[in-house]
């Protein structure tokens, strides 16, 4: 018995090593590949989809250079969380910025087009940190102009 179950898996062993050689010399090569067939389209679908995509981030992105003002720079994120804490206390329609640069939390605060209006903001500042703030040049959010989304509407039509 021990005999017919030893020749039952050479006989096994066998014959999966001969699948394995005959899968080889049909491929040609002795590596394992597989051969992908597919549709041209799918190739062509994928670049618009990546259009659109760059398209779409770039309308919602609407980014440009201006200024913006340096209120904290500090190795200690609970003074950086306190800064902004109390810029939107005192000043809620800015909008202000943690950001971290190893080692320091850097908040700035506001996107300024013109350096004339982060100067005028700047004076306000100063007042509630002494340390000093300073205008720095960046990359600024814009906010699409609301006179020009009206433009773009048809007039309702009086009845």
């Amino acid at each position: 018995m021990k005999i017919l179950r030893f020749f039952a898996v050479l006989l096994i062993v066998f014959i999966a090593n001969s699948q394995q050689t005959q899968a080889q010399t049909k491929s040609g090569n002795d590596s394992n590949s597989v051969i992908v067939h597919k549709d041209p389209r799918v190739d062509i679908l994928v670049k618009k989809q990546a259009q659109i995509n760059e398209e779409t981030t770039k309308e919602a992105r609407r980014t440009a250079k201006g200024y913006r003002l340096l209120v904290i720079n500090t190795n200690k994120r609970d003074e950086a969380i306190a800064a902004k804490t109390k810029v939107y206390t005192y000043f809620p329609d800015l909008k202000a910025y943690l950001i971290y640069q190893s080692p320091y939390f850097k908040v700035k605060v506001g996107n300024f087009k013109d350096r004339k209006d982060a100067d005028d903001f700047r004076k306000e500042l100063s007042t509630l940190f002494p340390s000093g703030v300073f205008i720095i040049n960046d990359i600024i959010e814009i906010k699409p102009d609301k006179n020009k989304e009206e433009d773009n509407r048809k007039p309702d039509p009086i009845p």
